[in-house]
């Protein structure tokens, strides 16, 4: 089975959610959020961990996954600015089996602020 790399910039709260679940699974959206959006590089999900959740909750973690590939290619590549902003719009309805979907656990690549 050919899987891809993916990555999720996540603030304190939502990795807290991850880690109830076993490190398997990505916590359902709220009201107002309509995608799920991980990434598709390393860069993009740092520049979202360090420069957005840093500042809106105090920390940020990158998070690290697989998912079937043949399952991804179902959603179309988004570029939302310059070339390293690539990401997939999975519609909350879709995120649970968006789950069922990612290979092994979810890990922490990434802290943010980065400690010794």
């Amino acid at each position: 089975m050919k899987k891809i790399t993916l990555y999720r910039p996540v603030g304190p709260k939502e990795l807290k959610l991850i880690e109830d679940s076993g490190w398997k699974a990505f916590p359902p959206r709220l009201p107002d959020q309509p995608i799920f959006y991980p990434v598709m590089n390393e860069d993009y999900a740092i520049q979202i961990a360090r420069d957005w959740n840093v500042p809106a909750s105090g920390s940020g973690f990158v998070t690290r996954f697989e998912v079937e590939a043949e399952y991804l290619s179902r959603f179309e590549e988004q570029v939302v600015g310059g070339a390293v902003h690539r990401e997939l719009w999975v519609p909350a309805e879709e995120l649970e089996e968006f789950n069922r979907h990612i290979v092994g656990q979810i890990e922490v690549a990434r802290r943010f602020p980065e400690t010794d």
